[in-house]
Order: structure tokens, then C-alpha cells, then sequence
């Protein structure tokens, strides 16, 4: 079966850095294009970044515009999430999507 698994997150203070990774497995990696999603408290999931399959072309999210990068390394089946100047509003649980599966996320929690 196909299984996520999301790693990286935890607490800090607002303008620091976090590294978030997806591990998959269960399918070919590289055939499909990866995406990030935040779940705020008392909100949706909001859509944060996708990256194609070969890791050539990233789209974000208008608020992480300028702060976060998305990567992938498709020899080690992960894509990452690189997150700079973070905000309050950043916190949620960070969850990654590959061909309609998620993964059970990673806790993000920006605050002094």
C-alpha cells in the first residue's frame, strides 16, 4: 500500500527555519508530481506547494511565496519542504499528498 510519512516539524520561534520531508513508498516515485498542505486549527487544509515529477517547476502558496522552497530527491523517494522567516501563521500540520494519498502530517508550531 502507499504510505507517507512526514517528518521535520516541531517548535520555533517566528523568523526561524524549519526542514519538513515526506518519505514515500508503496508506488513509483517518480511518476507523480508532490504537494504540500497546512491544516491550521479551526480551518481547511490550505494549500502550500507542488513540484513536478522531475523536480524542474515548484508553485506556491501566495503567503510562502519568497519564504519556502520545495525539493525533491527522487533516488531517496522524499520531497522536502524548506521553510524560512516563519510566522504565527505558518503553525498547522504540515501534510504531503502524492496521487491522492496523504500522509498523517508533522507539526508545525511558530511562536515565541
Amino acid at each position: 500500500e502507499v504510505q507517507l510519512v512526514e517528518s521535520g516539524g516541531g517548535l520555533i520561534q517566528p523568523g526561524g527555519s524549519l526542514t519538513l520531508s515526506c518519505a514515500a513508498s508503496g508506488l513509483t516515485f517518480g511518476n507523480y508530481d508532490m504537494t504540500w498542505i497546512r491544516q491550521a486549527p479551526r480551518e481547511g487544509p490550505k494549500w502550500v506547494s507542488i513540484i513536478n515529477r522531475a523536480g524542474s517547476n515548484a508553485y506556491y502558496a501566495d503567503s510562502v511565496k519568497g519564504r519556502f522552497t520545495i525539493s525533491r530527491d527522487n533516488t531517496k523517494n522524499t520531497v522536502y519542504l524548506h521553510m524560512n522567516n516563519l510566522k504565527p501563521e505558518d503553525t498547522g500540520v504540515y501534510r504531503c499528498n502524492l496521487y491522492g494519498n496523504w500522509g498523517p502530517g508533522t507539526q508545525v508550531t511558530v511562536s515565541s
